[in-house]
């Protein structure tokens, strides 16, 4: 880490890992302001950052993105509406996706705190992106560009991979995570992840800096293993679906469950099987 936490990843580009969950935020530094990407957790934290921003660069906010819709990433876009000039960014499904996962979770969540006592989200109001990005967009935000573009579904159908094209960097919210394996949670596409992973491989280059939604920095390399990993879990899930047996059918020395805990891989057969149909 550096100064105040934040890490420069790329040149005018930093990184800060904020706990709970490790989770990324980054700031792309432009000559007139700053594009904050993902705004974490509820409106209390969404403030921590904006103060962080405002103590470390010293330059006002001029756009912010969302990744991807999970709350981890977006319950915080409540507190940036009062920046009335600072569009936020998203991709189209992000307000489908609210109505089917993170608004039922949330009201279920505040009607009885009991149910999810980690979460701080008393005072959350869904707010999705006002900017809905539906094809690869470039945009100018604070004198810099920067590139969004809409992937096709994986971690979720609301991923967005953001390129900062002047210093090859990437932020690719949860396609990839570094500090804990890929969560196969709400409205994930555990069939299609892989190759979802294949297509952004075909434009990283090798020198390229990739920033994952949780985690450290990671490069090329690390995005062909985990699409490899990836792999690994949609072909067992489709084997195992011709076959007609579960993940609880599994050995107990079978590779997967050295990549992932039996939790996740029961999420992501149940969303497998929901791809599939059955």
């Amino acid at each position: 880490m550096t100064e105040s936490g934040w890490l420069e990843v790329g040149r005018g580009v930093f990184q800060r890992r904020y706990d709970p969950m490790d989770v990324s935020v980054v700031v792309v530094v432009g000559p007139a302001g700053l594009t904050v990407v993902d705004t974490r957790n509820n409106p209390a934290e969404a403030d921590e950052v904006i103060r962080d921003v405002a103590d470390r660069f010293g330059l006002p906010i001029a756009a912010v993105v969302n990744t991807h819709a999970h709350y981890d990433h977006t319950f915080g876009n409540q507190a940036f509406a009062v920046f009335s000039s600072v569009p936020v960014y998203g991709h189209h499904l992000i307000p489908r996706h609210f109505a089917e996962y993170e608004g039922p979770r949330l009201a279920a969540q505040q009607a009885d705190p009991s149910r999810e006592p980690d979460k701080r989200w008393a005072d959350v109001v869904l707010t999705p992106p006002g900017e809905l990005v539906t094809a690869p967009t470039a945009v100018a935000a604070g004198g810099r560009t920067i590139e969004l573009i809409p992937l096709e579904p994986g971690h979720t159908d609301t991923d967005l991979a953001v390129l900062v094209p002047d210093c090859r960097v990437w932020l690719l919210g949860d396609v990839i995570e570094e500090s804990g394996p890929p969560m196969f949670g709400s409205g994930s596409y555990p069939l299609g992840w892989p190759a979802v992973l294949a297509g952004l491989l075909e434009a990283i280059r090798p020198d390229d800096v990739i920033v994952p939604g949780h985690g450290a920095v990671v490069n090329r390399d690390f995005v062909v293993r985990q699409m490899a990993a990836l792999q690994k879990v949609a072909d067992t899930i489709r084997s195992s679906a011709n076959a007609g047996t579960s993940v609880d059918d599994l050995p107990e020395d079978h590779e997967l469950f050295d990549l992932w805990p039996r939790s996740m891989l029961e999420s992501a057969f149940a969303r497998g099987a929901a791809q599939l149909g059955g």
